[in-house]
């Protein structure tokens, strides 16, 4: 029997009315929306400033409803219930706590960019301006590696539930799932992004409370809290976990689960802090909006895999013996592998409604996550490459064309990288935990560049690639050793990939800090960084005056006109593209503001961080506690809650934000239907 037999309750038709048919209704509402923003705003989407950083005005609601979009994969969803099958009830906890602490990361390296370099598109110009070429290219391959390895892993979950569900060629839908996102983002850029994260969010919310209130009040199945407990109970006797304290699925005292939150933490990391996409959002907003944005961002996002994991993780383990489980006797390893267990859940409860449900959510999930991506990676392969090293002054046209196109590259390279893992059997289990070990080596560099000035050139480079190569030495020595072969088997066990991992994450920082103190850079200010990208500091300055015109203020003067020359060389980061000091500093947030916010930042994160990483988890691991049936209750009444909270934050607080947007758009659509014609308003409109 295939992976996939026994969960295929639809048809072919409805797979591929799904992947085509929503992908194409996004794109129309995105054209839409598009059209309203360029008709009744200031913000207008052929800039190439608009299009790649939404002309840096995102409000934190969206934000952290974008970052909520972008971070739920389709492993999201289908890894934490897969560990939660393994592990038991502990296992959505660890996927969520080990990849929350690196948004909260990015809230504090957020208030640094708009530090050092507040006009900045990618983090990657940052590179280049401290240390040049051969730096830039490194980091540039690290941050494309690694959206590829994403971008695919996204595609590679998604076709495998379509084709468990439907029989949709699995090919096919590693192609056809992008074709709709790749229209909406050349249509709308970053903004559109992040309002289509908002239309995706809102859904992902919807069903996953809608899985919650069927799953835990009206399944006969299931038979309410006190059922799954007993349920689960029986599970333990039958198929007992472990490494799990007396093999129970109902306690945080699992070795393997620890273990896991290990690789995640690790794995997660590289994700966040070599991805552009959470860069971007950083670089989208000012300051406090950022550090707000990312803090509510992650707590959201918390609730996503903990509540999900909970509800058709946990179904999935109490119904494998059930025989309405499209698996008799449970999962073997490679439906496990392929991350079945939440699509078998979801079958058994729920049957072709709940079928249509998941692959709606996993759609939305897939899509959101890819349009980050595309996005994303359009930026690098723009400024990074076509900018810096091809046509440094490149015309914000020939920046907008290109971006577009490079949107369109990307979707078919990330597509056929997915049908190549399909092709040569890797699964979405063993690429989740294996992908780190080749990209966190970069991680601890890429940190040091935004927060330590004296780090150098020779460290950032050693760091990342001495990490790379002391990771998969430890991956495959640890797996020769432990298991006397080496094949996809035991590569992609937990111990050689926590050991993949680990190794090329802290060696890289470690490496990059002994070559930093061996011989520092004592001379570096900052002030390269702050010359980054004059062309957007020159179009805020015009927005500054246009608004001191409006109140009747003093405009700010001119600064000195710059040579051809001295131009081409501020398109590429590198020379002073400002005659005096004072408009080099000159960032667009007050510097006491900044500070402050940097403070803000940092308590929080590391208070927050604390608090789910060691607080909770710890106590409960080393007093090896199994829940009760009172605490099982509280513990699943208190992950509903909070996903309803992270449902305000990313649903009610974007609308609550942008309303008087939606007012002047409203307004200027009503003038327009009665013929009163449009007021073009000067002023900025957010979206």
């Amino acid at each position: 029997m295939s992976s996939s037999e026994g969960a295929q309750v639809l048809t072919q038709g409805v797979g591929y009315g799904i992947v085509l048919g929503i992908g194409f209704v996004f794109a129309v509402i995105m054209a839409g929306l598009s059209t309203l923003q360029n008709r009744y705003t200031s913000y207008k989407i052929a800039t190439s400033e608009e299009f790649n950083t939404a002309s840096r005005s995102v409000k934190p609601g969206l934000i952290a409803s974008g970052i909520v979009s972008a971070w739920t994969w389709a492993a999201t969803l289908l890894q934490s219930s897969t560990v939660t099958y393994e592990y038991g009830i502990c296992g959505g906890y660890y996927y969520a706590a080990g990849a929350t602490l690196q948004i909260f990361v990015m809230a504090v390296l957020a208030v640094r960019v708009k530090l050092i370099a507040p006009y900045c598109h990618t983090y990657l110009e940052i590179i280049h301006a401290r240390y040049g070429n051969a730096a830039h290219f490194t980091f540039a391959t690290y941050a494309i590696v690694t959206n590829l390895i994403v971008s695919s892993m996204l595609l590679l979950g998604g076709s495998a539930v379509v084709n468990a569900f439907t029989g949709m060629n699995i090919y096919a839908a590693n192609f056809l799932i992008p074709l709709g996102v790749v229209v909406y983002v050349i249509l709308g850029g970053l903004r559109a992004t992040f309002l289509c994260d908002f239309l995706h969010t809102l859904i992902l919310m919807i069903v996953i409370l809608y899985f919650f209130f069927i799953t835990y009040t009206s399944s006969d199945l299931i038979g309410g809290l006190d059922g799954m407990y007993a349920l689960l109970q029986k599970a333990s006797e039958l198929r007992p976990v472990s490494g799990n304290q007396d093999g129970s699925y109902m306690t945080l005292k699992s070795n393997y689960g620890l273990m896991f939150m290990i690789v995640q933490i690790t794995g997660g990391f590289g994700t966040v802090m070599l991805d552009q996409g959470y860069w971007q959002r950083a670089i989208a907003s000012k300051a406090k909006t950022a550090v707000r944005a990312y803090l509510m961002g992650g707590i959201a996002w918390f609730a996503v895999p903990l509540t999900f994991s909970s509800i058709m993780g946990l179904a999935a383990v109490a119904l494998a013996n059930s025989p309405s489980f499209p698996y008799p006797g449970g999962l073997n390893s490679a439906q496990i592998d392929a991350g079945l267990s939440a699509p078998a859940g979801v079958v058994t409860l729920l049957g072709k409604g709940g079928a249509v449900a998941m692959l709606i959510l996993l759609f939305m999930a897939v899509t959101s996550a890819a349009s980050s991506e595309m996005i994303a990676t359009s930026s690098i392969l723009t400024f990074d490459l076509y900018q810096i090293h091809f046509k440094p002054d490149a015309s914000p046209e020939t920046l907008i064309r290109v971006s577009h196109v490079m949107v369109g590259v990307w979707a078919l390279i990330m597509s056929s990288v997915a049908c190549l893992w399909n092709g040569i059997g890797v699964s979405l289990n063993w690429l989740f935990l294996f992908a780190g070990t080749i990209y966190t080596g970069a991680v601890g560099p890429v940190i040091l560049s935004v927060l330590w000035r004296k780090q150098t050139k020779a460290a950032v480079i050693s760091g990342a690639i001495g990490g790379m190569f002391v990771g998969i030495i430890c991956w495959l020595v640890v797996a020769k050793t432990y298991y006397g072969t080496l094949n996809v088997t035991t590569t992609g066990e937990i111990y050689p990939t926590m050991s993949g991992n680990l190794g090329s994450c802290c060696s890289g920082f470690i490496i990059s800090v002994i070559v930093t103190l061996i011989k520092p850079d004592n001379k570096f200010d900052w002030s390269e960084t702050k010359k980054i990208n004059p062309r957007a500091r020159a179009m805020d300055k015009q927005r500054r005056n246009a608004v001191a015109v409006l109140e009747g203020r003093e405009p700010e003067p001119e600064t000195p006109v710059e040579s051809d020359d001295e131009k081409k060389m501020d398109a590429v980061t590198r020379a002073s593209s400002v005659k005096d000091d004072e408009s080099v500093a000159e960032t667009v947030e007050n510097h006491d503001e900044l500070q402050k916010s940097l403070r803000f930042a940092t308590w929080s994160s590391l208070t927050l961080t604390f608090i789910i990483i060691f607080l909770i988890p710890i106590p409960m691991f080393l007093s090896h506690y199994v829940f009760s049936l009172r605490f099982f209750k509280a513990w699943v009444i208190i992950c509903v809650v909070w996903l309803f909270t992270a449902a305000f934050i990313t649903s009610i607080l974007p609308i609550w934000e942008s309303r008087r947007a939606m007012i002047d758009i409203g307004s200027g659509l009503i003038r327009d239907s009665f013929g009163g014609g449009l007021r073009k308003k000067n002023k900025e409109v957010g979206a």
